[in-house]
């Protein structure tokens, strides 16, 4: 019968699905420690990496703070929080990256960096390994194609902060198989986000209309249209936005607000996603928001 049917279905669905034990991160920064934490809260193993030894302490030092905070409200308890930390281990060379299952890299939002990254996982991770990348914008298939493994690679876009945010953006690849799409949506849920699929175009659905709000609203700064202060509050109040664009620009980076729309003006070739000129003249001064302590908004 029609049950019958569907529990085999899911059971084909179910052998589909890999075992997911060991958890690299590419990235120590905001993203990859944010989800590096959630991993090992989660009861996997996790590899941290960075170019930069400095750079993985500074990522492990705000996962530190951040079990911290939950020790104090309650939310987790010592021991707990001492296990999470136990099972992120340090790595400053990809080379580690041989021991897992699957990576996410959440580097820099630049094209040539991601491709670099991946094509050296490719070479050094097992052959059942899935890559998958955080980025923002840039089209899955782009990523892929840098490697020998195209089924097994995969958008798997977190929101931040990770630890919060409930949202995971799974984004599946012209060649990517039904077994890493499985795989990943299973992960995300293991790691008690909600995952939405999205079809792999520049944007995919988040940033396809969260960015060309936020440079709207920076077009409306730089036409005098309201004061900062002014936009944002009509977006919180008006909209029932937990914060105005501007401020949420400066949280994200404006730098990687503008690597995003021109990466949609690009894929698109449609003058909607025209970055505004003053974002492009604040990141060119290096006010690229809260991790300058400068941006729309002052930090200092």
């Amino acid at each position: 019968g029609r049950g019958a049917r569907g529990e085999a279905v899911k059971g084909k669905q179910r052998r589909m699905t890999m075992d997911i034990r060991v958890l690299g991160v590419v990235g120590a920064g905001q993203m990859g420690s944010g989800i590096a934490q959630v991993a090992s809260s989660n009861g996997l193993d996790v590899i941290l990496n960075d170019i930069d030894e400095s750079l993985v302490v500074k990522g492990l030092s705000a996962i530190g703070k951040s079990l911290g905070r939950q020790v104090e409200k309650g939310a987790v308890s010592r021991e707990m929080a001492d296990s999470v930390l136990m099972r992120i281990k340090a790595s400053s060379s990809l080379d580690d990256m041989a021991r897992a299952d699957f990576v996410v890299e959440a580097a820099s939002e630049r094209q040539d960096v991601k491709f670099a990254i991946f094509s050296r996982l490719d070479e050094v991770c097992p052959p059942h390994a899935i890559l998958a990348s955080n980025t923002s914008s840039i089209p899955i298939g782009r990523i892929a194609s840098r490697t020998r493994r195209p089924g097994k690679v995969i958008g798997m876009h977190f929101m931040n902060p990770v630890p919060v945010m409930k949202l995971c953006e799974i984004i599946r690849a012209m060649a990517t198989s039904e077994e890493t799409f499985r795989t990943t949506w299973d992960l995300a849920v293991r790691l008690d986000k909600t995952p939405a699929e999205a079809s792999d175009y520049p944007g995919f659905i988040s940033n396809r209309i969260l960015m060309p709000m936020i440079n709207e609203a920076i077009y409306c700064l730089y036409h005098g249209v309201g004061r900062r202060e002014d936009i944002d509050t009509v977006m919180r109040l008006g909209m029932n936005h937990p914060m105005g664009p501007l401020a949420l620009a400066d949280l994200i980076g404006l730098d990687t607000c503008l690597a995003i729309m021109e990466t949609l003006y690009e894929g698109f070739c449609d003058p909607k996603y025209r970055p505004c000129p003053l974002l492009r003249r604040y990141v060119e001064a290096g006010w690229l928001g809260r991790k300058t302590k400068k941006g729309f908004y002052d930090y200092a």
